[in-house]
């Protein structure tokens, strides 16, 4: 009979709430320009986003090795079953305070950031993989939102130069249509990036319990990762949704389209690179980013600000409650 220990179990269970919250704390980042011009009804919105993230999700496995190998030295943390649990408690406590105050901060960096704490908390910076965390973490935060800004300038641009002479009802009334496309583009490269996270955390987990050789990702767990997310998003993310769909900039289906093409084109570009950076960041700066082509007056800058200042406190916010979770834990006697 197989037997598997209860705290991997528990492990598991709360890697897929992780997943569930990430799900609904992410939803915005498919669905909110596409009901902001009210081209479909919250409720069809939610249902496509739901279900093209599940779709999204089977597509690859290179975000999940990121996070599975390259941010922890698996060699030295090997013998460390709590580790992941203190992670996932500081990404989850990290998601649960954003997404109470409405804010579009990065499941994805909060994940991370529990991970780097628990880690750190464990045995030392040694335990982190750096030039890895460089290379696929830090420089993707960094240049992410400002692909994301850049992206959306110039489709936006594009797209208006083609367009200058088409009546504005016409435009209105084709990019109506043509958004619902762009929105399930954008869903499906959320699922690619972010479902894969919890795969790489739960695969990290099997490997540290022995029931893995190599960090590869089983069938089951992409399976549960992928409806855990899923589910999530069918829950929705009212709070966020708003923010980023009416709070930017007053969002026309045109400027609708472009955002979310552009966000999609960068997501799975990252994601074939195995980056697992923030689809947040990544469809806010692409806002920003259509919106400044109609003029910068239109922005309202200090939603940025704010933003900001949530996007940089989230990896050293939810690194330190995964520290304390992890002392808490070795406290409890959960630490071998």
């Amino acid at each position: 009979m197989l037997e598997i220990p209860l705290l991997l179990v528990v492990i598991i269970v709360v890697a897929l709430i992780f997943d569930f919250t990430n799900g609904a704390h992410d939803c915005a980042n498919a669905i909110a320009t596409v009901v902001s011009t009210k081209v479909i009804s919250p409720k069809v919105a939610v249902i496509m986003a739901a279900g093209l993230n599940l779709f999204g999700a089977f597509l690859g496995e290179e975000v999940a090795h990121t996070l599975g190998s390259g941010i922890v030295n698996t060699d030295m943390v090997m013998g460390c079953q709590a580790l992941v649990l203190a992670a996932l408690i500081g990404a989850i406590a990290w998601n649960l305070i954003t997404w109470y105050f409405g804010i579009p901060s990065s499941s994805s960096h909060a994940l991370i950031g529990g991970l780097m704490g628990a880690a750190v908390a464990y045995s030392g910076f040694g335990t982190l993989n750096g030039p890895s965390i460089a290379k696929k973490i830090l420089l993707p935060l960094v240049l992410s939102p400002l692909a994301g800004f850049a992206v959306g300038f110039l489709f936006m641009s594009l797209l208006a130069l083609g367009l200058w002479k088409v009546s504005r009802q016409r435009v209105s009334s084709t990019f109506h249509r043509l958004q619902i496309l762009s929105a399930a583009f954008m869903a499906t490269s959320h699922g690619l990036n972010d479902a894969q996270k919890t795969m790489g955390v739960i695969t990290l987990a099997l490997f540290i319990f022995h029931e893995i050789d190599t960090i590869h990702v089983p069938f089951w767990v992409k399976f549960i990762c992928a409806s855990a997310m899923a589910a999530g998003t069918a829950l929705g993310g009212w709070k966020i949704v708003k923010t980023m769909g009416h709070r930017i900039f007053k969002l026309e289906p045109v400027h609708g389209f472009a955002a979310e093409t552009s966000a999609a084109l960068v997501i799975t570009g990252a994601s074939a690179f195995g980056a697992p950076i923030s689809t947040t960041h990544t469809i806010t700066a692409c806002i920003f980013g259509v919106g400044s082509t109609k003029r910068l007056s239109a922005v309202r800058w200090g939603i940025a600000g704010n933003l900001v200042v949530a996007w940089v406190l989230t990896i050293p916010a939810s690194a330190l409650i995964a520290a304390l979770s992890f002392w808490l834990l070795d406290l409890m006697g959960f630490v071998q």
